[in-house]
């Protein structure tokens, strides 16, 4: 079975919707530029790391990690919950900055 680069985009396109979905806006962004206007409550998030599986010396699986940010002026927010429940999401830390909290995640998907 050969890794499929499509299958990577599509992938990362379903991330992104499902996203949106569990923030119940478009207010996520994936790998934003510096001169973006970020609206809050919003999810930020990046390529991180990747896990590849091998077998007989050859790839067979190809599973790319992503860190997210939880960015929201409210503590008390429910939605770093509904990412905590996504597959394979770790919460890897929380911290503040000028009134803004930052749940961060890492998520295989």
């Amino acid at each position: 079975m050969a890794l499929q680069p499509e299958a990577a985009a599509a992938s990362r396109l379903a991330l992104q919707a499902t996203l949106e979905e569990i923030l119940g806006s478009q207010n996520v962004y994936f790998q934003p530029p510096t001169n973006v206007q970020i609206q809050y409550p919003c999810i930020v998030y990046k390529r991180d790391n990747a896990d590849t599986g091998f077998a007989g010396n050859r790839p067979y699986r190809y599973e790319q990690r992503y860190q997210l940010t939880y960015i929201s002026r409210d503590p008390d927010e429910l939605t770093p919950l509904k990412i905590a429940a996504l597959p394979q999401c770790v919460n890897v830390r929380y911290y503040t900055v000028k009134n803004l909290n930052h749940d961060v995640f890492t998520l295989y998907y």
